[in-house]
């Protein structure tokens, strides 16, 4: 009798999402936000030294491969239809956009802008996790926690260079990269909040992470960008494993929290991302880190604070 009390606080079955949610599971999911901290840092060194279309392939072969290995997914033939398809097709096209928008992006002030577009995401996440959660007043109540920390994302990731009045001309002279960060943003969110409840226990992460490294394959061929005309550093090389592991590592980890973990938790902690993905850059690439960013980084905390608090009243 005490073993069988110990595991139902340890897990607890939510009918929305059709899963048993573990603490363990919400842990694991936890540690995606850590590793994907480094992504952005990580990808901008391999970019530099392989080239934007070749690096972004080469992260995700190696990242494939790796959880081909470490995490081979089960026969695919045991996967809910659904699931492949609309997971799939989510994924895919959240990668595809953040790529483009990423390329397309004309000037270095319009990469912080495109960024802080597809860090609305965790913003994304919280509402509709709130929505689907159907307690009564969720979205208003998430609402309050939600507009603080994405102000806070935006003084962190855009700090002292962000300049709104720069930022709609930029968008009114050059709009693509924007809607497709926004879409991507809006695509992940969905992704994440939609999955559980089709997935039937499967994870289909490893999968859905090769077919983006082939589609990264077909967009470099497409765009000509060829290869290196020199041989790129070691350093290139060891940034390229260590980013193909931090973003393969956060996949893994984020799908396992999605299927086992608490979809609220995640949520709200999400909002961390950006700030470990700014700190991180910054450290990567020798960068100070300014007032705006310690200030961001309390109206981060205060935010999840807010949703954590209202989350809880509402239980």
């Amino acid at each position: 009798m005490v073993r069988v009390k110990t595991d139902e606080r340890k897990t607890t079955r939510n009918p929305l999402l059709g899963h048993a949610i573990s603490h363990r599971g919400t842990i694991v999911g936890l540690c995606a936000i850590v590793l994907w901290g480094f992504m952005a840092g990580l990808v901008r060194l391999v970019a530099d030294a392989f080239g934007a279309t070749l690096g972004s392939a080469l992260i995700y072969t190696v990242g494939g491969v790796t959880l081909m290995v470490v995490r081979r997914p089960a026969p695919i033939r045991k996967a809910p239809r659904k699931y492949l398809i609309i997971g799939g097709v989510t994924f895919i096209a959240y990668e595809a956009s953040i790529s483009l928008s990423i390329g397309l992006a004309s000037t270095a002030a319009q990469s912080v802008e495109v960024s802080l577009v597809n860090y609305l995401w965790p913003t994304l996440l919280v509402l509709m996790t709130a929505a689907v959660s159907h307690k009564r007043g969720a979205v208003w109540k998430a609402l309050p926690g939600a507009i603080v920390a994405t102000i806070g994302v935006a003084m962190a990731v855009g700090g002292e260079s962000l300049d709104v009045h720069e930022a709609i001309r930029n968008i009114a002279s050059n709009p693509l990269p924007y809607v497709l960060a926004l879409a991507g943003a809006f695509i992940w969110s969905v992704y994440a909040t939609v999955t559980p409840a089709i997935s039937d226990g499967y994870d289909g992460t490893t999968i859905f992470f090769c077919c983006v490294a082939v589609v990264l394959w077909v967009i470099h061929f497409v765009s000509g960008q060829g290869w290196p005309t020199s041989m790129p550093p070691v350093s290139g090389y060891v940034a390229l494993v260590a980013c193909a592991l931090s973003i393969a590592g956060g996949y893994a980890c984020w799908g396992y929290g999605m299927l086992h973990g608490n979809m609220e938790t995640l949520a709200v902690s999400s909002y961390a991302t950006p700030v470990f993905s700014t700190a991180s850059s910054m450290v990567l690439l020798g960068v100070a880190l300014g007032a705006p960013f310690w200030i961001g980084v309390v109206l981060v905390v205060a935010g999840s604070l807010i949703n954590l608090w209202f989350a809880r009243c509402a239980r």
